[in-house]
């Protein structure tokens, strides 16, 4: 029982609007601009078993989670109910797109991904900031 009601806990602290997941991929560009961090752009449907997997171990990491909101804006998108960019493709997914507050992709993914690979890609995507200046 503890067990589920960690789990249950768990998942709405990762979805819950007050902890700054966007579902308006506008609105992450311009809090972008002003805090300075690149976004993180998580693009599923609502029918993705990969989608969930990503979201149930991944997206359940601490250090992830921690990350995440410490460096970056994070938006999550689902392409059956949210407006997304056109530059961003939308199937296969998961699709995982960092970008900077102009809206230039840095570095993107296709699929579920472990937190090693995960985290290896937030570096990529901050390495390729770092080289641009």
């Amino acid at each position: 029982m503890k067990t589920l009601f960690a789990l249950l806990l768990s998942f709405g602290f990762l979805f819950g609007n007050d902890l700054g997941w966007s579902h308006d991929y506008k609105t992450a560009q311009e809090k972008a601009l002003k805090s300075k961090k690149l976004i993180y752009t998580l693009i599923t449907s609502e029918s993705c078993k990969w989608c969930r997997k990503f979201e149930s171990t991944t997206l359940q990491d601490e250090k992830i989670l921690k990350r995440l909101y410490k460096e970056f804006e994070v938006v999550h998108l689902s392409r059956d109910k949210d407006s997304i960019p056109k530059e961003f493709e939308t199937s296969p997914v998961p699709r995982h797109y960092f970008t900077n507050a102009k809206g230039d992709i840095l570095y993107s993914s296709l699929g579920h991904r472990g937190v090693e690979c995960f985290e290896s890609f937030m570096d990529n995507a901050q390495d390729d900031t770092k080289a641009d200046k």
